[in-house]
């Protein structure tokens, strides 16, 4: 395997770098990666379906996503195995080729962060929508430091996740790479929201 190549999980859903992502496994491919990952030491990426569906055949990911490690790995009440995956850089897919057991590898570029910025004042107000949010939906994020509300990537990412808006407005997030044009995405995504 080549050392840039990363199994992939296409999903009907975008994962960010400080997400968290729960998944139940059950088909053979997916259960052949986590093993592969396990003796590797290694992830996964997860990538937004472009054409397909999560099950069955092979389904065209997103050329954008997000490396995720796996946290923890738990037994679900119907008996498959559950996991709890953390998203880490992102990065964009080179190229893929699916495998005979229909996982889909890509050959990946990481994709590293701009130096961490502070929240510009034009931004102020997403800040407090952040803040409510995470007060009504807990989670790993809602006892954040205070310093956490003041990186622009990080509030970026935990809106993005949080705010109920379309998977393809998630996707054209993840690939903007400065935090403030990410801000102003979101920014233009409230506003949607509220004329309707």
């Amino acid at each position: 395997m080549h050392p840039d190549d990363l199994p992939l999980f296409p999903l009907h859903t975008v994962l960010f770098p400080g997400g968290e992502l729960r998944l139940r496994l059950f088909e053979p491919r997916y259960l052949d990666m986590l093993r592969e990952c396990g003796r590797r030491g290694t992830g996964f990426g997860v990538c937004l379906i472009v054409q397909g569906r999560e099950a069955g055949a092979p389904a065209i990911p997103a050329a954008w996503g997000t490396r995720a490690s796996i946290a923890d790995f738990y037994t679900l009440p119907d008996g498959l195995l559950g996991i709890r995956a953390e998203g880490e850089e992102r990065f964009h897919v080179e190229r893929i080729r699916v495998r005979d057991n229909g996982l889909v590898v890509g050959q990946v570029r990481t994709v590293p962060e701009p130096e961490r910025e502070p929240v510009a004042p034009e931004h102020g107000l997403l800040v407090t929508i952040l803040e409510k949010l995470l007060e009504q939906a807990g989670g790993r994020h809602e006892r954040a430091e205070r310093a956490c509300f003041d990186d622009s990537a990080w509030v970026a990412w935990r809106l993005a996740e949080l705010l109920p808006i379309e998977n393809r407005i998630r996707q054209e997030i993840l690939q903007l790479h400065e935090p403030h044009a990410r801000l102003q995405r979101i920014l233009a995504a409230v506003a949607e929201l509220q004329a309707e």
